[in-house]
């Protein structure tokens, strides 16, 4: 990252924790897979389609959870009882730059060997008997004989990294602190009148980076443009909206932070920014709710009932209570998508669909099919908090003309038409769950 001051947390030594932490897993897949030996790549790098232009370059999340040493074709060899053989690429290129490896805080943790070419690493890896090989250069993997991401030793890891070290709790801790100041200035941005386009400059200049080096390319979106979840342009031509719905993080030492936040502008509606401070404190509520041997699905599940309150206290459904709007999905067009994620090396992290290490898949609850994380709540866990309230027409369509016209009368659809240009609220924290509770990682950085 560009022009972020580093905080006062010495990394050194909870990365030596970390590595030992790893060896420790590592070890355990390695005798319950029957492999001997572990190599993970750092990645390829690879062009756009008929160009030869190279897309940005992401590490592969294994090596990562290893070592954040940036850059392609790098090889780990794990084996236990020895130290980790680190083979960094390390070409002489006049093209680009080849910056020198210095002494990371990190370094010391690894046997390191440099080669000069691809075809170097890959004798320098020597033999691994019985290894298995994760990444994405399968030719040169099976030339070495290795058995290329075998699923059982991959999940394995997969779960392993759902359980955060002390030496990542930092790495996102000092993330969360970047995307806070760039939330800061693209409030401030907005409340100025600017543009898409200026916010999305605000945000950038404030957390010291250009784009690629964002987690995930960043929601910016003005009033209407916030019902569609997605959302990725940055139009110029469009200021001084009343809504502001911007979903952007940062990374550090490859690990990231989600945020997302609602802002409304002094002469936005006031039934909209009513409905915003409610889904603020209803945020928070499920936040609070955040602790071990609570299961993700009926985690979701509560914030529809969360969502059902809001609706109802807000006049847009009528006719109903609470439990027969959740029963009835009538809150699922409002709120469409899952209350969240596991977060880490990945925006989207992994083994939220598993029960344990071995990968059996954590049933998906049949009311809500499409959810990220089917599994149980635990220590260690870091995971996003993000309910949502939208007006997308096409999801109502149904229940206004379509095969759930029975319920319509259910819709106060006068005031969902007039609420509609504002597009919709997202509120979103990032949560540690500890042994007794949670620990909002986002809220003590960004409070607003």
């Amino acid at each position: 990252m560009m022009g972020f001051k580093e905080n006062l947390v010495d990394l050194a030594p909870l990365f030596r924790d970390h590595l030992a932490q790893r060896l420790k897993d590592a070890e355990a897949a390695l005798a319950r897979t029957g492999f001997e030996t572990l190599v993970i790549s750092s990645g390829t790098q690879f062009e756009y389609f008929a160009d030869d232009r190279e897309a940005s370059f992401y590490g592969t999340p294994h090596f990562l959870h290893w070592c954040p040493l940036e850059g392609p074709h790098h090889l780990l060899k794990i084996k236990p009882g020895l130290k980790p053989l680190l083979i960094r690429y390390a070409p002489e290129d006049f093209w680009y730059l080849q910056a020198p490896l210095g002494s990371p805080y990190w370094a010391e943790g690894f046997d390191l060997v440099e080669c000069r070419t691809q075809d170097e690493v890959w004798k320098a890896l020597g033999s691994s008997a019985k290894g298995a090989y994760i990444g994405d250069e399968p030719v040169r993997a099976e030339a070495a004989g290795l058995a290329v991401n075998p699923e059982n030793i991959t999940k394995h890891l997969d779960w392993t990294r759902s359980f955060k070290t002390n030496y990542e709790l930092a790495c996102m801790d000092e993330a969360q602190q970047m995307g806070a100041r760039g939330h800061r200035a693209a409030k401030a941005a907005f409340m100025a009148g600017a543009s898409e386009l200026e916010i999305h400059w605000a945000y950038v200049q404030a957390v010291g980076c250009v784009d690629e080096d964002l987690p995930y390319t960043t929601i910016v979106a003005l009033d209407e443009m916030g019902a569609i979840l997605h959302y990725h342009g940055k139009r110029p031509d469009v200021r001084n909206g009343a809504v502001l719905l911007l979903d952007a993080g940062a990374r550090r030492h490859a690990y990231a932070s989600d945020i997302t936040r609602t802002f409304t502008a002094p002469h936005c509606d006031p039934r909209f920014a009513a409905l915003a401070a409610s889904m603020e404190k209803a945020q928070q509520e499920l936040c609070g709710m955040v602790r071990p041997g609570l299961h993700y699905g009926e985690f979701h599940h509560q914030a529809h009932f969360k969502i059902a309150d809001i609706l109802l206290e807000h006049g847009l459904l009528r006719d109903t209570d609470r439990d027969e709007a959740v029963a009835k999905a009538l809150t699922k067009p409002f709120f469409p998508h899952g209350l969240g994620h596991h977060l880490g090396i990945q925006v989207h992290d992994v083994a939220g669909k598993q029960l344990g290490p071995d990968g059996a898949p954590a049933p998906q609850p049949p009311e809500h099919p499409f959810l990220r994380t089917t599994r149980m709540i635990e220590a260690g866990n870091v995971f996003t908090v993000e309910p949502g309230l939208y007006f997308i027409p096409m999801l109502l369509r149904p229940f206004r003309s379509g095969d759930k016209l029975e319920l319509s009368s259910k819709f106060n659809w006068e005031l969902i038409d007039q609420l509609t240009p504002f597009g919709g609220i997202r509120i979103e924290d990032n949560v540690l769950v500890t042994a007794d509770g949670h620990e909002n990682l986002t809220r003590k950085h960004l409070p607003e």
